[in-house]
């Protein structure tokens, strides 16, 4: 048997505007072209792909199944400009078919600079859920799947979550599969459930590129292909599971609807269906009931980014650094000051696509850290940022 495990990442930041040094008002986020993103992506996907899956739900009566975790910051961005948008995934969480997952509430990296953050801006995001979509998330995935050993002990320690999602990452599998749950060591009573990156990217990134030999991916090749984890995977009948994580805005988005992407998706269920051992099920189903077989011990930090699978694409430069010292130093004086404003403002800085924006990995190839990116160069970037911090800093002063 092979459960399919669906995982649906949805997240758009709030994009700083062009600040200078002699600017000195605090509207900070650029409104403007905020809103104007956020529709073009509702259109394009949040509409049609969130409109699809909750008619595949009901056409399948409950046998369709998978997961969503979105940030704070896009759920905020949603009511306010795209509310059709919640109203649908309100109608999604009343099937009892989607597992919403909790997350950090504002997208960042606070659990490698500060652990009491971190846990405000999960606690924050598990309110939000619970308000929304009357969920209690038992299932947790870090920003960007960033993840180590660490994080699943100090997450496990809160006695609320059941599992954590995690990159498939080769370099600590080995020669072992993603392809069943796995122990984290030193933790009782969490379960890690591991990327298929290699399926996964195969829609992701692969879906519409024609020059790749497997073009075009079509719904009954894919099936075969999922079923094939039931010949290759030595785990225990009950244990294999087929864990395809993605960004929901690979629907409509980043493939666009004439690749046949909605098509794809519209038929994938039944020919999964079809196959004799396939179903799908939600993160915590899958924990339920598919025991782990073996450790995944993971204690460098991995994520879903890039090839490297590694925190270079927001660490991996002195701009990028210097910028997230910085703003956390300003944490303890920002809370002390008691101002919500100032408050929303920092937290909205930390965001990791601030500083993803700043990554120079790739610039001069002209890389994939283009998405909706507001900057000419990750140096704009940089220096546009700072200019705000240093503004804020300076009400933080101001205020205390």
């Amino acid at each position: 048997m092979v459960s399919v495990c669906m995982y649906f990442q949805v997240h758009q930041p709030m994009r700083l505007r062009r600040y200078s040094v002699f600017d000195i008002d605090t509207a900070y986020f650029d409104e403007e072209n905020n809103s104007a993103i956020l529709k073009k992506i509702a259109g394009k996907c949040y509409l049609p792909a969130t409109g699809l899956l909750l008619d595949l739900v009901r056409q399948y009566e409950g046998r369709f199944r998978f997961a969503m975790s979105l940030s704070g910051i896009v759920l905020e961005q949603l009511r306010e400009h795209a509310p059709r948008v919640i109203t649908l995934l309100q109608e999604l969480a009343r099937t009892g078919c989607v597992e919403f997952l909790s997350e950090t509430y504002h997208h960042s990296l606070a659990f490698l600079y500060s652990r009491d953050e971190f846990r405000e801006q999960v606690e924050l995001h598990r309110k939000l859920i619970a308000e929304l979509f009357g969920q209690t998330p038992t299932v947790f995935r870090n920003t960007e799947l960033i993840y180590n050993n660490d994080l699943a002990s100090y997450v496990g320690t809160w006695g609320v979550y059941k599992g954590i999602l995690a990159e498939g990452a080769d370099h600590v599998l080995g020669k072992r599969t993603p392809n069943h749950p796995y122990h984290i060591p030193g933790t009782q009573g969490i379960t890690l459930l591991l990327k298929n990156y290699r399926l996964s990217d195969d829609i992701a990134f692969r879906f519409s590129n024609r020059s790749w030999p497997e073009w075009p991916l079509t719904a009954d090749k894919y099936a075969r292909w999922v079923k094939r984890i039931d010949a290759t995977t030595t785990a225990a009948p009950n244990g294999r599971t087929c864990n395809l994580f993605m960004d929901y805005e690979t629907l409509g988005e980043h493939q666009w609807e004439e690749t046949g992407i909605f098509e794809f998706l519209r038929a994938l269920p039944k020919e999964l269906m079809t196959l004799d051992g396939i179903d799908f099920k939600t993160p915590t189903q899958v924990i339920e009931s598919c025991p782990a077989s073996d450790v995944y011990d993971s204690p460098h930090m991995t994520s879903w980014a890039d090839t490297e699978r590694d925190l270079s694409a927001w660490l991996g430069n002195a701009m990028q650094s210097n910028a997230l010292h910085e703003l956390y130093k300003l944490e303890d004086p920002v809370k002390a000051t008691k101002d919500a404003d100032i408050l929303r403002d920092w937290r909205r800085l930390t965001s990791s696509d601030h500083f993803y924006y700043m990554c120079t990995k790739f610039f001069a190839d002209g890389d994939v850290h283009k998405y909706f990116n507001p900057y000419e160069s990750p140096y704009d970037s940089y220096i546009n940022f700072m200019n705000v911090l240093d503004n804020l800093r300076s009400r933080v002063e101001q205020a205390g």
